[in-house]
């Protein structure tokens, strides 16, 4: 049976503020474990000409909606600009990436299910972690993979 029994409220001002491996502020207003592992959400606030880098979910899938400014996203080999108001659903084991094209700070709110991958940023806060090498410790061990991860040979911890 899930553990997922309460509301989750995530109130204006009060909300947990953490950043991402680019260095934007996010706000996460659900995670795993306050959902019984069902979803994380989040908001993220990008800066112009910043995004993560390619990498690849290997545990869940990832939807965001454009509240505000211009993204260009890679999934696979296809490449599209969303606006306002786009929605965008990317598939696990599939290589992506976005970033804000516009040239004004953008805003998006994200969701994963199943949940966990939104613990990333809590931990890059948490632990102060300043450096890709770093960073790149927490996305192995929650399933993310990218350059990095593969060139310190991360892949595979913690396999879920």
């Amino acid at each position: 049976m899930s553990s997922f029994r309460n509301a989750v409220v995530s109130l204006p001002g009060k909300e947990r503020v953490a950043r991402t491996p680019f260095g934007a502020r996010i706000v996460i207003h659900a995670t795993a474990a306050e959902t019984g592992g069902a979803f994380g959400m989040w908001e993220t606030f990008t800066p112009p000409g910043h995004g993560p880098a390619p990498h690849t979910h290997t545990r869940e899938t990832e939807v965001f909606r454009v509240i505000r400014g211009l993204y260009r996203f890679q999934c696979g080999d296809e490449a599209f600009d969303a606006p306002v108001g786009t929605v965008v659903v990317l598939p696990p084991h599939v290589p992506h990436s976005w970033r804000n094209i516009g040239d004004e700070p953008g805003q998006m709110f994200g969701t994963v299910t199943p949940g966990g991958c939104e613990q990333l940023f809590i931990d890059i806060e948490a632990f102060g972690a300043d450096t890709p090498e770093k960073i790149a410790v927490i996305e192995a061990r929650l399933g993310i993979i990218n350059d990095i991860t593969l060139a310190l040979g991360l892949t595979g911890l913690q396999p879920r």
